[in-house]
């Protein structure tokens, strides 16, 4: 992942002067920050300015829901059973094009899910995010921390047409390719290790665990190695991103695969 070995290491840096006052610095993500991303040939996108936070309650709310984003294992820890925090993969607080932004969901939800083989809300997809990717547990759908991220979510996407989905949603398209374990751990301890150690579990708050108690489950999306290389391809290194082949991202995804996650079971997480 960190193809060159500097400062960089740690998936976290301002995405602008704006972001920057927004978010705080303690905020990480796998990837990389950008500058704003083209949502077409004609217009770029660029994060709503903090000073438009409304004042009263709903601002509270979407500070709230800022907080929970950007450092869930502290304001939301009830609900969180590891050390991610949703900007772990959803870059810069969900704010990067092809790093999961979370820009626009709000309006195309509810949606049918093939996993789940059913139509689900925003709420629904964020819990899942918390039982699968941070293997905690269920919050109240009408409590503060949900109500926050929602709101959160929904003052990103104030721009956006409801029922459209942002351009940059999602990750980058890679083709369907075979990783290598064994040169994906060769690229691991030349550009990984030194951010994420030999052993994968991070430097907080700097940079997330990749496997281990403090990482995602089998669960989670992450877990699928066709994600986690197309994440790792558009995003990695963060001072280079899009250098790593399509070929060298599955490799490293799949090494990271072949290492321990937790084991997710349904039940254990309601």
């Amino acid at each position: 992942m960190i193809r060159v070995i500097a400062i960089r290491c740690g998936f976290v840096a301002a995405l602008a002067l704006s972001v920057l006052i927004l978010f705080s610095t303690s905020a990480v993500s796998f990837g990389a920050p950008r500058t704003p991303q083209a949502a077409d040939s004609s217009k770029t996108w660029v994060a709503p300015d903090p000073a438009t936070i409304p004042a009263g309650p709903l601002g509270d709310s979407i500070r709230l829901g800022i907080q929970v984003f950007n450092e869930t294992p502290k304001y939301a820890e009830r609900y969180v059973g590891n050390k991610l925090s949703c900007t772990h993969c959803h870059i810069d607080g969900g704010t990067v094009s092809k790093g999961m932004p979370m820009v626009g969901l709000p309006g195309i939800f509810p949606m049918y899910r093939d996993r789940e083989k059913s139509v689900i809300t925003f709420e629904e997809r964020i819990q899942q995010c918390f039982q699968r990717s941070e293997t905690g547990h269920r919050l109240p759908n009408d409590g503060p921390e949900m109500t926050g991220l929602v709101a959160y979510a929904q003052w990103l996407s104030k721009d956006q047409v409801t029922g459209r989905p942002f351009p940059g949603r999602g990750l980058v398209e890679l083709p369907e390719l075979n990783g290598d374990a064994a040169k994906g751990s060769e690229i691991y301890t030349e550009q990984c290790a030194v951010c994420h150690g030999a052993d994968g579990a991070g430097k907080l708050p700097v940079a997330p665990a990749l496997w281990g108690p403090n990482s995602y489950s089998d669960g989670a999306g992450m877990n699928q190695i066709a994600k986690m290389a197309a994440f790792v391809q558009h995003n990695m290194p963060q001072n280079q991103p899009d250098s790593l082949t399509p070929q060298e991202a599955y490799d490293v995804a799949t090494y990271i695969h072949s290492k321990p996650h937790t084991v997710f079971v349904m039940k254990d997480h309601m």
